[in-house]
């Protein structure tokens, strides 16, 4: 997308460009921009009458009718109640038909995969969760994805058309330079990191789709559910450490599109393991969900932790749910472990409050559900460290949303972008972002580029 520059000084007289023409904008582009400025003014409850909109959006009486007419013959809105009445006749709100398109919304995790079905507001209306294993490759991934959303679809009764993807990835997802798309970067699962993911579900599912890590998605839907607050930190405890920053309402990514990978700070500790990253001693590695089970796992064999051997006799390995189960046991060894964890991820997160002064810190993931004994160790380090200043109306809790955080955060990314202004106004004359030029010419690559790779790729298990 190319952004206006910024002005700045005037050039000298001889160096002056040739002045531009000033007049009406072009009907067709002042019509998109209109019809663009009156949808967003519905969508977002701002302005729901005709006399409001003419207000806001200062335009004529004509043009708005003219507008309004367009807008409920492409489906996008329909008159609603009646409102108060003033010196004459009771006006007639308007309202966005959210039913009008459905958006499809996935979540993938090492161990599992969520999707669920959202209206063209970001409201989920179902969501489905199943275990899975990113191991076996995207192929198999993505058609386990394809056939759970269509199925999905056709459950919640397959009428609306699908408008747009959400998709949450367990990784970081790079904004792409140039012409390339965002860069998946999950580490280990390097064909994934080859896949261009957004031009295959396109493929698949013929409408736009965003990518983003699912730490990001999370965030996005903590935010949006209520409980958030417009500068708020998440914290995902998982197989990763990582966070998402909201300053103002907005997400803040970073110049790659990666910002939040707090799991690679140093904790100044010594540690015999190697991060993903080359370094030693960083957060992820002495206190993410896999440092957690490998310490248990090493209590388990050594007789350090009774709870740990019986859980290595009995499943034939120790996870980091085992470690927070024991602790809320009683468990000598998995709460001093947990204990440890939690100071390490406050002393990392301190700095960060400093800096951005949150009003809300949401712990997330799987290692979060865990029990008290972290949540305390995290809250005691975070107040220790902090200012007083920035911690004197701080809260800190635990996320109640669960696997659907990631869900509803990728639902309103979706929906956010489907309705920006410069997306909107390209579909909106079309009546759908389905038939945007540059999605089908998108689909058209893809698909040439499938027939391609076809001959070398192996056949799909029966």
């Amino acid at each position: 997308m190319t952004r206006g520059r910024s002005p700045g000084n005037q050039a000298a007289p001889e160096q002056a460009q040739p002045a531009r023409a000033v007049g009406r904008p072009r009907t067709i582009e002042a019509a998109h921009a209109s019809l663009a400025q009156l949808l967003t003014l519905i969508r977002s409850g701002r302005a729901t009458t005709r006399l409001e909109l003419e207000h806001e959006a200062e335009l004529g009486r004509a043009v708005v009718a003219d507008r309004l007419a367009i807008l409920e013959s492409l489906g996008l809105v329909e008159e609603g109640d009646l409102g108060q009445p003033g010196r004459g006749r009771a006006p007639r709100h308007l309202q966005f038909r959210g039913n009008a398109g459905a958006l499809l919304v996935g979540a993938l995790d090492r161990s599992s995969i969520a999707v669920g079905v959202a209206d063209l507001t970001g409201r989920l209306l179902v969501e489905h969760h199943e275990a899975a294993d990113l191991g076996v490759g995207p192929a198999a991934i993505l058609d386990r994805l394809t056939t759970l959303l269509l199925w999905l679809m056709e459950d919640h009764g397959g009428k609306p058309a699908i408008w747009g993807i959400g998709l949450a990835l367990p990784g970081p997802v790079g904004t792409g330079g140039g012409e390339a798309g965002p860069q998946l970067a999950l580490e280990t699962l390097e064909e994934w990191a080859r896949l261009d993911l957004v031009s295959e579900m396109v493929l698949r599912f013929g409408a736009p789709a965003w990518v983003q890590s699912r730490t990001q998605m999370m965030t996005m839907g903590e935010l949006r559910s209520g409980t958030g607050a417009p500068d708020m930190l998440f914290v995902n405890l998982g197989h990763a450490i990582t966070a998402g920053v909201v300053s103002a309402g907005r997400l803040h990514r970073g110049a790659q599109g990666v910002a939040g990978m707090i799991g690679h700070a140093p904790t100044g500790e010594d540690g015999a393991v190697t991060c993903r990253c080359g370094s030693r001693g960083c957060l992820e590695a002495m206190a993410g969900g896999e440092a957690i089970a490998r310490s248990g796992r090493a209590a388990a064999q050594d007789g350090r932790s009774r709870h740990l051997a019986d859980a290595l006799a009995r499943n034939g390995e120790v996870t980091a749910a085992d470690v927070g189960h024991g602790a809320q046991l009683g468990d000598t060894f998995c709460a001093e472990l947990m204990v440890r964890c939690g100071r390490l991820v406050g002393e990392s997160l301190a700095p960060l409050v400093n800096l951005l002064n949150p009003a809300l810190v949401v712990l997330g993931g799987d290692v979060n559900a865990s029990g008290d004994i972290l949540l305390a160790a995290i809250r005691e380090a975070i107040y220790r460290q902090s200012h007083p200043l920035v911690t004197r109306d701080l809260r800190i809790v635990r996320s109640q949303m669960g696997g659907s955080s990631s869900l509803v955060g990728a639902a309103q990314v979706a929906a956010d972008e489907l309705f920006a202004t410069e997306m909107l106004q390209g579909w909106i004359t079309l009546g759908t972002p389905r038939r945007l030029p540059d999605l089908l010419d998108l689909a058209n690559v893809a698909r040439s580029r499938s027939r391609a790779d076809a001959p070398a790729r192996p056949p799909a298990p029966r």
